[in-house]
């Protein structure tokens, strides 16, 4: 059960309430953060000494892949990985677990605690396997949880936009996230992945290109999901893969996307992935694109961005977006796995290595930095690594490094290609991340751009997720290894330690919706689905804890 707890004489750090390194207690009661007691004779259960340490809100991860029918199956086809790796073994308080660039459940759950992160939502569920996703959440210690829903090749929200019927479309993305237990839409190569299913190979190649039967276009359908996802009021808008992931010359790609978006709300996930100029298979005039991205970023405020920073070593790729799948295993040459999901999505897995003698894996590198450099307002660029895409979320206290110190950084390009400081501008870019930034870009932003008012912060009514670390000079240090970690009010985490790795929350919606349509809804399932109706949406027995999150202001 949560303590009584005070943390006394603590650094802290909660950008969301202006609170910028100031000397201060909190109070910790039912799982919340309470304001201090009036009645002088008021003793809590324990007194937590922070005097000398800083203090932060529990760390967002809002874009990784930990669970989910690609995540386990990345589990699966690497096995020459998990033999090398390390294993976590059993304790008292904990199970065993093995680590690698996909970790299993429990390790994911304990190593993210660990670091100081109390929440994770997963990117990219297709709504059949968001029962299973649900089960693995509950094997998930340490953290809470959520998911996004795949929609951006779902065959009932293309006929919606072709047939011109808005309205179905809103209750349709309505019904789906209810009835999944998810969080947010998310669309992953829109139109694309459909194409690739149908033609055996095929892909769109811009925003305006028709998806075959069906007769829509990617702008189409980020338009018609974004404007439903503002009608609905999500508290998370629409969460967009663009089309083009990785190909050169995509940026202009990404800008259109950017556009396509009207003025609503929307979230552009792994942007690094999606800032590249040149031509097609040409390495010669591969660069950057981030300026002009970031300057079209920095003027539109309906815009937020987590970047997908790319690490040096090895990892796997795993996405929703099928035809990536395919063109990556032909550049490593490795396994490659690919999927179909009935009415719904696609999936593509592979082995990948970045290797920081590459000029292109140099450059990616770069771009992702150039993104949290060249973003003015924090509050608006997410910290991720699309895990374990561009590299696993336990790189976060080397890139928190990379932002605060910028001689490492500068050491760091020396030792990549020369070329890649005539490709970008990572070399001219001399800003330094503050700790208040880090608070912004690893917790209160995320929060804030998921709309978790309990989330990120250290105000009253807070939900009790508290990192607490001993200053460094090198910040990795600082942030690889929490001293405590505080979740719903509970000691986690003390001095590396874990002494309480209960399983957290599933944060969900369930947003209204016009009933009616869901006759429409049931007929087109019942005639081309595998499964019943009726057996479809996640009970809420699946649920082991739940906060149901409500629709946002207007």
């Amino acid at each position: 059960m949560p303590d009584f707890l005070k943390i006394s004489g603590g650094t802290v750090y909660d950008p969301a309430n202006g609170i910028d390194g100031q000397v201060r207690d909190l109070w910790i009661e039912g799982g919340r953060i309470v304001s201090a007691p009036t009645d002088p004779a008021t003793r809590p259960t324990r007194v937590i000494d922070a005097n000398g340490l800083v203090v932060m809100p529990g760390g967002v991860d809002m874009h990784c892949h930990i669970a989910g029918p690609k995540v386990n199956v990345a589990r699966k086809m690497r096995p020459e990985e998990k033999r090398k790796s390390q294993v976590l073994h059993k304790t008292a308080n904990t199970h065993s677990g093995t680590m690698g660039s996909v970790p299993s459940t429990f390790a994911t759950g304990y190593k993210y605690a660990g670091m100081g992160y109390t929440t994770a939502f997963d990117a990219a569920i297709p709504p059949l396997g968001a029962r299973h996703a649900h089960e693995e959440f509950e094997d998930t210690p340490c953290i809470d949880k959520g998911f996004y829903v795949l929609m951006g090749n779902n065959h009932y929200v293309m006929r919606s936009i072709q047939q011109n019927e808005p309205q179905k479309l809103k209750a349709f993305i309505a019904w789906l996230l209810g009835a999944t237990k998810g969080y947010a839409p998310k669309l992953v190569n829109p139109g694309g992945v459909e194409v690739w299913k149908s033609h055996q190979g095929g892909n769109v190649h811009g925003l305006d290109e028709k998806v075959d039967y069906f007769n829509v276009t990617p702008r189409q359908i980020i338009g018609g999901v974004a404007q439903a996802a503002t009608e609905l009021r999500l508290p998370h808008s629409v969460h967009i893969h663009c089309n083009n992931l990785g190909m050169p010359g995509n940026w202009q790609t990404t800008l259109e996307t950017m556009k396509a978006i009207d003025g609503h709300r929307a979230h552009i996930t792994h942007i690094q992935f999606h800032s590249y100029g040149g031509g097609e298979g040409d390495e010669n005039t591969f660069n950057s694109k981030t300026v002009p991205l970031a300057e079209y970023v920095n003027a539109h405020k309906n815009v937020t961005i987590d970047v997908g920073q790319v690490m040096f070593g090895e990892t796997t790729s795993m996405t929703g977006d099928g035809p990536l799948g395919y063109y990556l295993s032909n550049i490593f040459k490795g396994k490659w796995f690919s999927s179909d999901t009935e009415m719904e999505s696609g999936c593509g897995i592979t082995p990948i290595k970045y290797r920081n003698k590459s000029l292109v894996h140099s450059l990616q590198w770069a771009i992702g930095l150039e993104w949290y450099l060249l973003v003015e307002d924090p509050w608006r660029v997410v910290m991720s690594t699309d895990h374990p895409n561009g590299g696993s979320f336990l790189a976060y206290p080397q890139i928190i490094r990379l932002l605060m110190d910028r001689t490492y950084r500068q050491d760091a390009l020396k030792k990549c290609p020369p070329k890649i400081t005539e490709r970008s501008t990572l070399a001219d870019l001399d800003r330094e991340y503050t700790l208040n930034e880090i608070a912004i870009i690893t917790r209160a932003g995320p929060a804030k751009i998921l709309g978790l008012a309990n989330k990120g912060h250290l105000g009253p009514g807070a939900d009790a997720d508290v990192t607490l670390y001993t200053p460094h000079e090198n910040k990795e240090t600082m942030f690889e290894t929490p001293r405590i970690v505080i979740k719903s009010g509970r000691v986690m985490i003390e001095n590396g330690e874990i002494r309480d790795p209960f399983v957290g929350k599933t944060l969900h919606v369930a947003p209204d919706y016009d009933r009616d349509v869901e006759a429409d809804i049931q007929a087109w399932f019942e005639q081309y689905y595998s499964i019943r109706w009726r057996n479809y949406p996640v009970d809420d027995s699946y649920l082991h804890d739940s906060e149901l999150v409500p629709a946002a202001n207007k």
